[in-house]
């Protein structure tokens, strides 16, 4: 019986040392996922920031706006 419980705790540490080295490897790719989304966020802002000053704004100023028809 000893040597059962013995070959069922290795098996267990094995396991164990598996998990360990996963959740680090899915650790790491998650920590590298949010360093990409950080940088395409970053310059998803840009471009829409170079988007906007190259388009003029279809919105008239509201100094033009004509004032609302009285009924």
């Amino acid at each position: 019986m000893n040597e059962d419980l013995q070959s069922q705790i290795a098996s267990l540490e094995t396991q164990v040392a598996f998990q360990e080295d996963t959740i680090e490897q899915l650790n790491q790719a998650l920590a590298d996922q949010q360093l990409q989304i950080d940088k395409i966020s970053f310059q998803l802002k840009q471009m829409v920031n170079k988007v906007k000053q190259l388009e003029p704004s279809n919105l008239a100023d509201a100094s033009e706006e004509a004032p609302p028809p009285h009924y």
